[in-house]
């Protein structure tokens, strides 16, 4: 049989496309080593795509060494010459998408909860605080303690479906090598799960005010990914 000259078909995260054009960019060095990539937004808007894509493209593209991402300064193309071999790899799924689902899924799971949580919950979530407050003491923190919370409260909705798809979307986030490393960069800079924002859940639940239980939830997520956005401004 004739041997066809044939790449193989890909089916690439919509992130990955778009880090593959940024990558090519610094090859072509129209972006040169050292030079600052245009804004989040600027970039966003150029290549018709969320800003939260154009995050995880970039997570994607630090974890390959093609670029580095500064803090509070901005994101800028390594000094290192540019490796027209440097790989990039289908990492699993950003911080930011996770983000974005859990925002959907877990307010109105919480406002469902609100309704349903049984008295021995209640002490569950109180002792996960509890244990976040000791986690929060470590240098190492693991957050399991975070996890349980959130886990706990999708069990008591007392729905089986909303107790797995919850626990898959952190089982994604567990798994994902682009998740895991980002997170742990954002921990080394000292950005670690809210205590407060876990209390005003378990309050909302306390009182079983489904409102105030989705807008605790709600507010806790969106300042999640608030806060780990503060990492790629300028």
């Amino acid at each position: 049989m004739k041997s066809l000259q044939l790449e193989v078909v890909k089916n690439d995260r919509l992130y990955m496309k778009v880090a593959e054009q940024l990558r090519k960019l610094i090859e072509n060095e129209v972006i040169k080593p050292g030079e600052r990539f245009p804004s989040e937004r600027e970039l966003a808007e150029q290549l018709g795509v969320s800003r939260p894509t154009v995050r995880e493209a970039m997570i994607a593209l630090e974890l390959s060494g093609i670029i580095e991402i500064r803090s509070g300064s901005g994101i800028y193309a390594s000094k290192a010459k540019p490796n027209k071999k440097l790989a990039l790899d289908d990492s699993g799924i950003g911080p930011f998408e996770i983000l974005e689902i859990r925002l959907i899924v877990e307010s109105e799971a919480c406002a469902l909860a609100a309704s349903r949580i049984t008295n021995k919950e209640l002490d569950l979530l109180r002792q996960a605080v509890k244990d976040m407050e000791e986690e929060e003491k470590l240098a190492d923190a693991s957050e399991k303690a975070d996890q349980a919370f959130h886990e706990i409260i999708a069990r008591s909705c007392q729905n089986s479906a909303i107790e797995s798809v919850i626990s898959w979307l952190w089982t994604l986030r567990n798994e994902s090598v682009l998740s895991t490393s980002f997170l742990e960069r954002i921990r080394g800079e000292g950005i670690h799960p809210s205590i407060s924002e876990h209390q005003a859940i378990l309050t909302a639940l306390e009182k079983r005010d489904p409102m105030a239980a989705r807008e605790a939830m709600r507010r806790h997520i969106e300042s999640a990914t608030e806060n780990a956005a503060k990492h790629f401004q300028k």
